[in-house]
């Protein structure tokens, strides 16, 4: 699973390799649940795209934020028009800002406070979110599945600790990359690293994930107590 010149060996005798995802056009899953297709996530059921947030929360605040001005308003409104005097927090910003020039201090906060919310709501909108959620390849055109990186983690590790040699093991997943990080306490480390490399390579490709990450690798010898 190591390139040439990408493996090499660190302080304290360990050993660490990096490549890229497994290819997946022209092997097959051995689970026999997903079959080997194109990593970019296009197969017989589709594009296999990021899973969509709702934002739930944000558009909740938002939405009661404005219902309460648009109340609060609505009501001054209603009563001057109903022949009584506006109300003074009314009175005392039409006045303010008629009075203060542009570049006052408080106009240019209040304005960079807006903006800033403003580019957060844009941000929200025009991205996915769910960034745990990780798309799995579609095989069918009606039916999408994603994996949470917990849980990808999780399987790593437990294919991982299978590999004769190693006491531990810590799996970092990302989107990109997953970084591996083992602790052999017996047998050769290069034997390790090579049944590790063998092993990530089909634990990720039988994840079917849409778009099979790269893998770093890292074996050490656990630290001498004492």
């Amino acid at each position: 699973m190591s390139e040439p010149g990408r493996a090499g060996t660190g302080e304290g005798g360990a050993l660490s390799t990096e490549k890229p995802g497994p290819d997946t056009s022209h092997t097959s899953d051995t689970s026999g649940t997903f079959d080997g297709s194109d990593p970019s996530g296009v197969s017989g059921g589709g594009r296999a795209g990021r899973f969509w947030s709702a934002r739930r929360v944000p558009a909740g605040i938002v939405a009661l934020l404005l219902l309460l001005l648009a109340g609060v308003f609505l009501y001054d409104i209603v009563a001057v028009r109903a022949g009584r005097s506006a109300l003074g927090w009314r009175r005392d910003l039409a006045r303010q800002l008629a009075e203060r020039p542009v570049d006052d201090t408080w106009v240019l906060v209040g304005a960079g406070v807006a903006a800033a919310l403003g580019l957060w709501l844009l941000l929200l909108a025009l991205t996915p979110g769910l960034r745990r959620v990780l798309p799995m390849r579609r095989t069918h055109p009606d039916v999408r599945a994603g994996l949470h990186r917990d849980a990808a983690a999780t399987a790593l590790r437990d294919r991982a600790m299978e590999v004769s040699g190693v006491r531990s093991a810590r799996v970092r997943m990302r989107r990109r990359k997953v970084r591996v990080r083992a602790r052999s306490h017996f047998r050769d480390m290069d034997d390790v690293r090579a049944d590790l490399d063998g092993v990530l390579d089909d634990a990720v490709r039988g994840l079917g994930l849409a778009r099979p990450p790269a893998v770093s690798l890292r074996v050490a010898r656990p630290g001498r107590k004492g």
